[in-house]
């Protein structure tokens, strides 16, 4: 059932990408659709009684999800038609993720109640910093085209042409750190409180909680920077970058070596 709900996300995905930009009514209802197939999708595969499904592609495909539903909100506020044309083709690859990869199951049973809400809070934080980090890559080649004394056409310049000014693109960028920086805090903080019930330790100082704290560290000093130093620009994009390269190392990638590489289950 979940994979046919995926093939399905992802050829609606595929479908908006190629719509034409006049067509905005029928890209914002393709859109909705395919999102909740998505969704759908997405619940059934992780969520069953007394268990929760985790691991890398799942991860991404969460991320994703989250991402169409951002640009989805923010359309309706900004011109964001050529953040459609490159959002889409990486929902539709996404979506399919889980049904080469599907990840492990781990049970729930004997664990503290708060273990579900860490796991769901921490996919919330890892997905919409994965969005701010992408968003981060956009702006980046978005202002190296700016700077191009000869720039080149193509569909990527022509996706790049069609966002918003750098002003409005780094309004949206810091948007999504706070959002994603208040749920990495929540995903810290449960870790340590529940470290106990959940790991058996009073702290367990694994490369995920070094990373995931590395990671909380580097998005703090870049929110106090903004606040405080005005930072921008390439000082705010590197930043972010590297916040989000240590969450990779925390977990992602992790699980991507475990599964993937080793063809190992949980660690």
């Amino acid at each position: 059932m979940q994979t046919y709900l995926l093939i399905a996300a992802a050829l609606l995905y595929a479908v908006c990408a190629l719509l034409p930009s006049p067509r905005g009514s029928l890209i914002s209802a393709v859109t909705a659709g395919a999102w909740l197939l998505h969704g759908a999708a997405l619940w059934l595969d992780m969520m069953a009684p007394g268990s929760v499904r985790i691991g890398f592609a799942l991860m991404i495909s969460a991320a994703l999800w989250i991402s169409v539903a951002a640009y989805w909100i923010e359309n309706r506020n900004f011109a964001l038609d050529g953040l459609r044309r490159l959002v889409m083709p990486c929902a539709a690859a996404a979506a399919l993720l889980p049904a080469v990869f599907p990840g492990s199951v781990l049970l729930l049973e004997g664990r503290a109640p708060a273990f579900g809400w860490h796991i769901a809070v921490a996919i919330l934080a890892y997905s919409t910093l994965t969005i701010a980090a992408f968003h981060a890559v956009l702006m980046a080649l978005q202002e190296t085209r700016l700077h191009a004394r000869n720039p080149k056409a193509g569909w990527l310049a022509t996706a790049l042409d069609q966002l918003p000014a750098l002003l409005t693109m780094e309004k949206l960028l810091f948007r999504l750190i706070w959002i994603g920086f208040v749920l990495l805090s929540l995903t810290v903080l449960s870790g340590i409180v529940f470290s106990e019930q959940l790991f058996g330790t009073v702290l367990k100082w694994d490369h995920k909680s070094v990373f995931a704290l590395l990671s909380w560290f580097l998005f703090a000093a870049l929110l106090a920077g903004r606040r405080w130093r005005g930072w921008r620009g390439k000082t705010a994009l590197r930043f972010t970058l590297a916040g989000f390269a240590t969450l990779v190392l925390a977990y992602v990638g992790s699980r991507f070596v475990l599964e993937v590489i080793l063809h190992r289950g949980l660690a």
